[in-house]
């Protein structure tokens, strides 16, 4: 026996991630790449000093009821709205997130959705690779040419902030959003609106960068799509279930917006086959942090969390300190 504290990660992370919590815990990672079941949520709580978990990790209300050894949960990720925090806590536990070693991967991937969907580069690369492609001619997969613009933000934290930066000084698109709460600094000049309708209303572009969980929980609906311009392109690099999928492929197949730029999905990694089978739709499998820095530093960032937890420090990104 080492002594350390164990540690259950849930996933497989990179090498130095790994290497780190090694330093600092005795160690077990899970070799599946698919979120774990309830039998084995169940299994990890009552059988570590702390578990490191991510994305789609089944620990609602329902995980918390059997024997519960853990007193931390160091999510992997910004978003934690697999996790029933309030359960948790009343089971005894710590909660931490990953935020900010996020911000800039999934901001550029918010506009690379934009980009493809707004220019119709998807649809364009699908016929060149399937040979259907004719060669080049005046009127060939037209689409919106987003410089000069307006972007519409709804959620102006740190995401939203970065993606409005891209824009901006980028593209020189203007900037609208909305927010629950008053925003002073947006680092760009920007324009705060009273409604999510008056900025699907006033953007050509409109992208999502608020938290999942009940809250949000179809936040954009039928009434918000139909606000949008029938050219506008709607960006989700959020949760999927902030859109109503739904709402949002009868939009798509009536021509009622013009575009949708999507990295998560409602019931991920499920996709519609309507979704799939749309030419106005760019589709990525999840990719807002998938680059190797982002995702060691968001590793490390987990690490440390729970590093200082054990060390009787205060827990830098404790979601219920």
């Amino acid at each position: 026996m080492s002594g350390l504290p164990t540690v259950y990660i849930t996933r497989p992370l990179p090498d130095a991630v790994l290497e780190e919590a090694r330093n600092h815990f005795d160690v077990t990672v899970r070799t599946q790449t698919l979120p774990m079941s309830d039998a084995e949520t169940a299994a990890a709580l009552a059988g570590y000093d702390a578990v490191l978990p991510t994305l789609g990790d089944p620990l609602s209300a329902g995980a918390f009821g059997g024997t519960i050894r853990a007193k931390m949960l160091g999510n992997f990720g910004v978003g934690y709205n697999h996790i029933d925090v309030a359960a948790a806590q009343k089971a005894g536990m710590v909660v931490s997130n990953t935020p900010g070693a996020v911000t800039d991967a999934t901001a550029d991937i918010a506009v690379l959705l934009m980009l493809m969907t707004a220019r119709r580069a998807s649809i364009g690369e699908a016929a060149v690779r399937d040979g259907t492609w004719e060669g080049w001619y005046p009127t060939q997969f037209l689409g919106l040419h987003v410089s000069g613009k307006t972007l519409g933000v709804i959620g102006m934290g740190r995401i939203g902030k970065a993606i409005a930066k891209r824009c901006h000084y980028g593209f020189g698109m203007d900037v609208v959003f909305y927010n629950r709460s008053r925003v002073a600094d947006c680092g760009v000049p920007a324009r705060q609106l009273d409604t999510i309708a008056e900025v699907m209303s006033a953007a050509d572009v409109v992208s999502l960068s608020v938290p999942g969980g009940p809250a949000n929980h179809h936040m954009i609906g039928a009434a918000e799509l139909a606000a949008m311009r029938p050219h506008g392109v709607l960006v989700n690099t959020a949760r999927g279930d902030v859109v109503d999928e739904a709402a949002l492929i009868a939009a798509l197949q009536s021509g009622a917006i013009g575009g949708a730029g999507l990295d998560v999905y409602e019931n991920e990694p499920s996709v519609p086959e309507a979704l799939r089978a749309l030419q106005n739709v760019s589709l990525l499998p999840h990719l807002g942090t998938a680059a190797l820095e982002v995702r060691v530093g968001m590793g490390l960032m987990a690490v440390e969390n729970l590093r200082a937890f054990f060390a009787g420090e205060d827990v830098p990104n404790a979601v219920n300190p």
